[in-house]
């Protein structure tokens, strides 16, 4: 197995996780907010989870599919963070469609974004810098 395919499960672990901690009490205050922080609903838990699943599935068939899933990824989900800090609001859960840009103070907003646009930031030099490092042949 590669280095961008470990990655990959990495990523796939890692969401499911997010969409897993939701649902543990300990992690939620009194208004169900992640953390204090995040008000997950059901459509982004199912954003989280399809994203693991598709980290799984690129990483479970090959090198060239978790290259595609990082890169395409990448730019989803670093885009959605960006868009979702200048916005208030993200388009992969459609917010931006459903609710328009919304007035949240600034630490709010880069609490929520940062997040994507670390990970998907990263994703993307998966996808576009390290693959092009680390070959096929790389074994880990």
């Amino acid at each position: 197995m590669t280095l961008i395919q470990r990655l990959a499960w990495a990523y796939a672990i890692l969401f499911i996780l997010v969409t897993a901690i939701g649902y543990v009490p300990a992690f939620n205050d009194e208004s169900g907010n992640l953390f204090g922080l995040f008000s997950l609903q059901f459509y982004d838990d199912l954003l989280h989870l399809a994203s693991g699943i598709w980290a799984g599935i690129a990483a479970w068939l090959s090198y060239r599919a978790s290259i595609s899933y990082f890169k395409i990824f990448g730019i989803l989900y670093g885009m959605d963070g960006i868009v979702g800090l200048l916005t208030g609001s993200g388009y992969l859960d459609l917010g931006i469609f459903l609710n328009g840009p919304l007035n949240l103070d600034l630490w709010t907003r880069v609490a929520t974004n940062t997040p994507h646009i670390l990970i998907g930031g990263f994703a993307a030099y998966i996808g576009f810098v390290l693959s092009k490092k680390f070959n096929n042949k790389t074994r880990f």
